[in-house]
């Protein structure tokens, strides 16, 4: 919790600087912030990231902060203290059973990219938004694609959170095809004690989107029926499909579970919008 705290307090600090100099854009903040976190992360005792996961969140973490500024890097950092953190929960007796992460949970790039390819083209799409489309298109569309950002790292983490509570702590869980018990840590498995997990973490994160000022509060609800439906999905995808077929694996299906998310969360605010219940 400490590390997460500094660096929220870091960024807040960050936010507040004004720029003297043209050195100070937002390229250079985000190149030397994102070196000196990840140096500081990978001289961690406990590997948070491979060497080319730090490489490969280093594009991330600059190309987030360019997009969105310290406010979409708060999201993303939460997003990885947490999920790291969680990940770690009950690990040795993941490890004996056999179904914990590999590489004792350190994060390797296509875990960066499996967990945050949907929030990074959010984040650029954003940016570029306003460029290339007249000022009436990009006042709707970029509060969608922000919305978008904050619902995929709330689908990701929520279902990083069940799927690691449920296999640390869930008693009785159920494939979620055909509720009939099975071993945890199967594929397309679900537990009362995860699910409940994953919702609390999609709660927490979309409050942080709503708290730095990327979403309305009313919309923390949307990123939480959304996180909800992306993590059932894709529990479903994991019961039915992914044995089926060599490319699906854990990372593309993270992938397909953050998109869900954040189509979802789009589909629900623009269906209470044509609805005529939101403005």
């Amino acid at each position: 919790m400490l590390p997460l705290l500094s660096t929220l307090s870091l960024l807040h600090l960050l936010a507040f600087i004004p720029y003297p100099s043209s050195l100070l854009t937002p390229w250079f903040i985000a190149v030397a912030l994102n070196t000196v976190l990840l140096a500081i992360v990978w001289f961690l005792p406990k590997k948070l990231l491979t060497l080319a996961g730090i490489i490969h969140a280093w594009i991330l973490g600059v190309l987030v902060w360019v997009s969105l500024g310290w406010q979409g890097y708060a999201v993303v950092v939460f997003y990885f203290l947490v999920g790291s953190g969680i990940t770690r929960v009950g690990m040795a007796q993941k490890e004996a059973a056999g179904i914990a992460e590999k590489r004792s949970g350190a994060r390797g790039p296509e875990n960066v990219w499996g967990s945050a390819l949907t929030g990074a083209l959010c984040a650029i799409d954003s940016l570029l938004v306003p460029l290339f489309l007249p000022a009436a298109e990009s006042q709707w569309l970029v509060p969608l694609l922000l919305l978008g950002y904050v619902a995929s790292f709330s689908t990701k983490l929520a279902d990083t959170c069940s799927s690691e509570i449920g296999k640390a702590y869930g008693q009785r869980t159920f494939l979620i095809t055909t509720l009939q018990p099975v071993p945890r840590g199967t594929e397309g498995a679900v537990s009362l004690e995860g699910t409940l997990a994953g919702v609390a973490a999609s709660v927490a994160i979309a409050l942080v989107g709503w708290g730095v000022g990327l979403i309305p509060l009313w919309q923390v609800a949307i990123c939480v029926v959304a996180a909800f439906i992306g993590t059932n999905v894709e529990s479903v995808i994991g019961a039915t499909l992914q044995s089926r077929f060599a490319w699906l694996t854990n990372e593309v299906v993270n992938i397909l579970n953050t998109l869900i998310g954040a189509i979802a969360a789009v589909l629900l605010v623009e269906g209470l919008r044509i609805s005529q219940l939101v403005l």
